[in-house]
């Protein structure tokens, strides 16, 4: 149990700061946050029009019958559309966030430490590939999908499932076979 639970905190370590280094220093995720010099403007507009929410635009309402929304969707392609997640103030706690990312992330270790203890006796290669397959299954089933339907750009997410499960599974080889 000691060294499940001292894996899982290194391991998490790892990522969390594989995580940190990706969106900071890295630069990886830049082009999730462009920069407008309407943003004033924007967000005036749209603190007078929405409540706090994600909105997918343009859509129908809620209800609306099948037949008007395919006319509409037909009617709408071509034409622009946007994803808003609007919030009426920016609450960044970062200690607090940054705890609880650490937090799911020793959890997410631990747990993948527990499908690679149920192997056996793996090898180093065999921790190692399990745990880039968890990552690239994570990217795959969640981000990837994502990408499909909202066409946004994922090189970035890709190389962090990679490097940072990649990393992970090279401490866990070691640790784990120790």
């Amino acid at each position: 149990m000691k060294k499940q639970i001292i894996g899982a905190i290194v391991a998490g370590l790892v990522l969390f700061i594989w995580q940190f280094l990706s969106w900071t220093v890295l630069e990886m995720h830049r082009n999730m946050q462009e920069y407008t010099p309407k943003q004033d403007e924007i967000l005036k507009h749209l603190g007078e029009n929405l409540e706090e929410g994600f909105y997918y635009l343009p859509t129908t309402p809620y209800g609306t019958p099948t037949e008007e929304n395919q006319k509409f969707y037909e009617e709408s392609m071509g034409k622009p559309w946007a994803q808003i997640y609007y919030h009426k103030a920016l609450n960044s706690n970062m200690p607090v966030n940054m705890a609880r990312g650490l937090i799911v992330d020793i959890i997410a270790m631990y747990l993948l430490i527990w499908v690679i203890l149920k192997m056996g006796n793996p090898s180093f290669t065999t921790i190692l590939s399990c745990s880039v397959i968890v990552g690239l299954i994570g990217y795959i089933t969640g981000i990837y999908s994502n990408s499909i339907w909202f066409q946004t750009k994922v090189l970035s997410d890709l190389i962090d499932s990679l490097a940072s499960f990649g990393l992970v599974g090279l401490w866990l080889g070691w640790w784990l076979r120790r």
